[in-house]
């Protein structure tokens, strides 16, 4: 358990299962830089992030409910969270693209259950994520499995802080392309007399055809 003025961000979860460099690098390094990818989302999340309510018969809705948990070392804000008549609690988080190969969606969303349970008391069993290209729910059971998995992301996180190394780059062609950080990292395939600028041009066009 660790002190409010030590707690992580939520992001943190996303950027240390992604690519642990990618974590370092905005978090230790305090380096960041956008893409389309990043501009689309923080875009989506404005409204999100604005601390309104909505209230519908037999339901209500918050934006933007600040959260923390100390067991987890974490701080943030939710996108929303349902109430239903019976008091139960359902969280949503949206997401710009379509769902991923790895967890990172699904993580992100357990911690902040995970949150408001400590800070509540309450007992959440699932939640979604609603990604915007598919224009659709995706219902996400917090099993044990997926608690652990969190547990030991947000675990992993704090260590490499503790530790205040950054890792090596090492390119992997199915995560690098899509980074913002791309151009401050470097990773190894890109020393090969290509600039970044290039290659980042022929990866989109590639993708594109």
């Amino acid at each position: 358990m660790v002190d409010d003025n030590d707690l992580l961000p939520l992001s943190a979860l996303q950027h240390i299962i992604f690519c642990e460099r990618q974590f370092a690098l905005i978090h230790l390094e305090q380096a960041w830089a956008e893409n389309a990818y990043t501009m689309e989302g923080r875009v989506l999340h404005e409204k999100a992030h604005s601390g309104a309510r909505e209230k519908r018969p037999g339901k209500s809705k918050e934006f933007g409910m600040p959260i923390r948990s100390l067991e987890l070392g974490l701080t943030g804000m939710t996108d929303a969270v349902e109430y239903g008549e019976d008091g139960g609690i359902r969280i949503i988080e949206y997401k710009r693209g379509r769902p991923k190969r790895h967890r990172a969606d699904e993580v992100q969303l357990c911690a902040q259950a995970m949150c408001i349970e400590e800070m509540k008391g309450v007992a959440i069993a699932e939640a979604q994520l609603f990604y915007g290209k598919a224009k659709r729910r995706k219902t996400v059971s917090l099993d044990d499995d997926l608690r652990s998995i969190t547990r030991a992301a947000a675990a992993r996180a704090i260590s490499l802080l503790l530790e205040g190394r950054t890792p090596k780059a090492d390119f992997d062609e199915a995560k690098c392309p899509h980074c913002s950080l791309i151009g401050l990292c470097m990773p190894g395939k890109l020393g090969s007399g290509k600039s970044v600028d290039r290659y980042i041009e022929r990866m989109t066009r590639e993708k594109a055809e």
